[in-house]
């Protein structure tokens, strides 16, 4: 009898260092300083400021993983970007994914050491726990440090984005709100493909100017504006589509639910509320970035927590929305949508 292969316990068990091989490739600049250039070993890792030790390592493990290619064997071999790597993870593509890596290695990595104690306790994980200041207390503090959250947020997005303005019909629609609207990708990308569309980017007052500079690039501030708020505190903008990136998560069920009537009570008959997160599978078996995101709002907030289409649907539900919809996007990510 053949024994069952352990391999996949093996390789989950380990997933923490290939993990932390690209989250340090992505800090050190790698893939940005490589560019378009095939270099020798030696010479990208004296770039980078490496020990002669780790080199070959370091570069051959990034190969095997498909993040560098690599012509040759030994020391003449020499290193390039893949066109993955090329698209995402050089800081100058306007595809650069590398921002939220790049926080990921910095936060995440270390907090996520304390899972134990998160299950045990139900306590956040993080800054919070030595007497810091939360994620987004911190964060709004500092503009120089919002802005670059906030960036490293909107590479992370504008794929499912540009999917959402594809893929939802628009064309009965005038208005458009997104709540929580960061640097306006998503609104960007929905007016870009919508023309007849007029959008408001809302968010706390630090958040707009960054938001302004961004609609100001894209060369759509005819079509949209923002409107700075709280969205706890004060009413949302009306709109016939409101929406959400990466919001609804980050609160309990309480919030949540403040959230959802808030958003009821700024739509029109026949509005869409759409909400774009890794939605958990209904059963909850399949969508592991999801569940592992939800486990990441326990470590940042506590009581915070991702959800499936259905959890969604039950709470539009009990608040009055009609009918629902869920849009596959990028990966684990879809649209789910709530018509009032």
């Amino acid at each position: 009898m053949t024994p069952l292969d352990p391999s996949p316990i093996l390789q989950t068990a380990f997933a923490f260092c290939s993990s932390k091989v690209l989250l340090t490739a992505v800090e050190f600049g790698l893939f940005t300083k490589l560019g378009d250039r095939q270099l020798t070993g030696l010479v990208l890792g004296a770039e980078l400021g490496l020990h002669p030790r780790g080199i070959g390592d370091f570069f051959d493990a990034l190969v095997s993983m498909n993040f560098l290619e690599r012509i040759g064997d030994g020391p003449a071999a020499v290193y390039s970007n893949t066109p993955t790597t090329s698209l995402y993870l050089r800081e100058e593509s306007p595809r650069f994914i590398g921002g939220i890596l790049i926080m990921l290695n910095a936060r995440l990595f270390k907090f996520w050491n304390d899972l134990p104690e998160a299950l045990r306790t139900g306590m956040p994980q993080n800054e919070t726990k030595g007497g810091g200041k939360g994620i987004f207390e911190e964060l709004y503090a500092e503009q120089a440090k919002l802005e670059q959250f906030l960036n490293a947020m909107t590479g992370f997005s504008r794929l499912n984005f540009e999917l959402l303005a594809a893929k939802f019909d628009f064309s009965t629609y005038k208005t458009l709100c997104d709540v929580g609207g960061a640097a306006a990708v998503l609104s960007i990308e929905v007016a870009k493909a919508h023309p007849h569309l007029h959008c408001t980017s809302f968010d706390l007052p630090p958040v707009e100017p960054i938001a302004k500079k961004h609609i100001a690039a894209a060369g759509l501030t005819d079509r949209i504006a923002t409107a700075a708020g709280d969205f706890f505190r004060d009413p949302l903008p009306h709109a016939d589509v409101i929406t959400m990136g990466m919001i609804l998560h980050d609160w309990n069920l309480e919030k949540k639910m403040h959230l959802i009537r808030s958003v009821y009570h700024a739509l029109p008959a026949g509005g869409a509320f759409i909400v774009v997160e890794a939605i958990i599978d209904d059963a909850r078996r399949q969508n592991t970035q999801g569940l592992l995101m939800s486990l990441n709002m326990l470590i940042e907030f506590g009581d915070a927590f991702d959800y499936s289409a259905a959890d969604f649907r039950g709470w539009c539900t009990e608040v009055g929305f009609q009918r629902f919809a869920v849009i596959p996007l990028a990966g684990p990510s879809s649209a789910v949508v709530a018509y009032k």
